[in-house]
């Protein structure tokens, strides 16, 4: 084969190898789009353009009609979250980049003139990087990998704000319902206090008796000023997530939390689960492949770094006549100072802290799966609990009291503290069904990935200041 039949078919090779590399049609969503929908029961959808733009417009406030259901909250945010867009810009900037990973280097050309004496030279050169044409199928693998690695991590960000919005549906409401508890409270406690104060006035109740009731009155106004100011920061952290922009005032949600189910759910295989199922051991799967596959090429180019080809054609023309010569430079690094061990090092403990990752991260799912698990239970029992045995108690106690009082039997000291107490477990009720909720989603999680899990409350914890206190 003559030297430019040669070049033509290296010129031919590096050109097929080029029209390989090409852009997916959608950017990688359609990967994303078939887990999320497996995962989360929605749609993942990326706007590039105006049309999609008025198209999510319209999802959005056709959702934003009716009051807001939890699989609604994860649509809007899914269609309107700006920050979830921008990952899946992230993702676009990731195929451009394995695209641009996948593409021969560019041949160079070198031009030279030399004059003197009579005497003019020209030298074209056209160079080749042949290692870097040699390892193509190889980079390009491992681009093709980093960039399958980026649709999970995607997936792995919408997971991540689906969940983040159930949690913050399940908040707000929560925050709600404790308002609303509270108000019809502080109208009780107002009357109370005000039929004291117009037996104070006739002399039928005591001054002691009258402050009592004043002050049951200002210290469930002071509860109330709380609930309503964490209502308004939960409701806000909502309308973060759902991306609302004119709609946060216009959100309209349900008065209650969800019914609590009859009983918790079953699942013995959870952590088995978790470790075949969460997005991010998937994406610690794939960097250690990454890393396996770039450890090789390494080990297989550890002692040449350039080698390039080189195409001559020379012209010489001096007063006697013009010569014409062609030939060929090969220009190879010679591995003196360095032989590859560096770059051999570096990827054997890159490869082993992928590794060491890709377990711990298992050793995690596996820890939080059986967490996440304890945690639904214990606080399905938690909330069965409130709901079956506290407040019936209460609700028989508050019975019994007022019937005591009016009978005169109990003075209204203790008509006040029996209100104290019913006002602190039904409140304690409302925190253990959002507790065991979030619970729910966090099980969720622990099992797909893609959030944190958040660190569980109790219904004492996280009741109102003064809720409990006893007087």
């Amino acid at each position: 084969m003559s030297r430019a039949r040669a070049a033509a078919a290296a010129l031919l090779a590096a050109l097929s190898l080029a029209a390989c590399a090409e852009f997916s049609p959608d950017g990688g969503m359609s990967v994303v789009a078939e887990k999320v929908r497996g995962g989360v029961g929605a749609e993942a959808v990326k706007i590039a353009s105006e049309a999609d733009a008025r198209r999510v417009r319209d999802q959005v406030e056709a959702l934003l009609r009716e009051p807001l259901t939890p699989d609604a909250a994860v649509r809007i945010a899914l269609l309107n979250n700006r920050a979830l867009q921008a990952a899946y810009n992230d993702l676009g900037l990731s195929e451009i980049a394995a695209v641009e990973s996948s593409l021969p280097a560019n041949p160079r050309i070198s031009v030279s003139r030399l004059a003197g004496s009579g005497i003019v030279e020209w030298e074209v050169k056209l160079l080749g990087d042949i290692l870097a044409l040699g390892t193509l199928p190889a980079r390009r693998e491992i681009a093709r990998q980093r960039f399958a690695q980026a649709q999970q991590a995607a997936v792995a960000a919408t997971y991540r704000l689906a969940l983040d919005a159930r949690r913050a549906w399940v908040a707000a409401i929560a925050a709600q319902e404790v308002v609303a508890y509270l108000e019809q409270s502080r109208l009780a406690a107002d009357a109370t206090a005000d039929l004291m104060r117009k037996l104070g006035e006739t002399g039928g109740a005591t001054r002691i008796e009258q402050a009592r009731a004043a002050a049951a009155y200002a210290e469930i106004g002071a509860q109330l000023a709380q609930a309503r100011l964490r209502a308004r920061q939960e409701r806000e952290t909502l309308a973060r997530l759902l991306g609302l922009w004119d709609q946060a005032r216009d959100l309209r949600l349900p008065p209650r939390l969800p019914a609590l189910p009859g009983a918790a759910e079953r699942a013995d295989d959870i952590e088995a689960e978790a470790v075949s199922r969460r997005v991010d051991l998937a994406v610690a799967r794939q960097e250690l492949a990454i890393v396996a596959r770039s450890m090789r090429l390494t080990e297989a180019t550890r002692s040449v770094s350039l080698l390039e080809l080189s195409g001559l054609y020379d012209t010489e023309r001096d007063p006697e006549g013009r010569t014409r010569r062609r030939g060929f430079e090969v220009e190879l690094e010679i591995p003196i100072f360095d032989g590859g061990e560096v770059k051999s090092r570096r990827e054997r403990e890159t490869y082993m802290r992928a590794v060491n990752r890709l377990a711990a991260k298992a050793v995690d799912a596996r820890s939080e799966a059986r967490g996440a698990y304890e945690a639904y239970r214990a606080t399905h029992e938690i909330a069965a609990h409130y709901q079956n045995r506290v407040l019936p108690l209460r609700r028989v106690i508050s019975q019994e009291t007022l019937l005591r009082y009016n009978g005169m039997l109990a003075d209204v000291f203790e008509l006040l503290v029996e209100t104290r107490e019913r006002v602190a477990s039904n409140i304690a009720a409302i925190e253990a069904r959002r507790a065991f909720l979030l619970a729910e989603i966090n099980l969720r999680a622990a099992v797909i990935g893609g959030g944190t899990i958040e660190t569980m409350s109790t219904p004492a914890a996280d009741a109102p200041a003064g809720g409990g206190g006893k007087h």
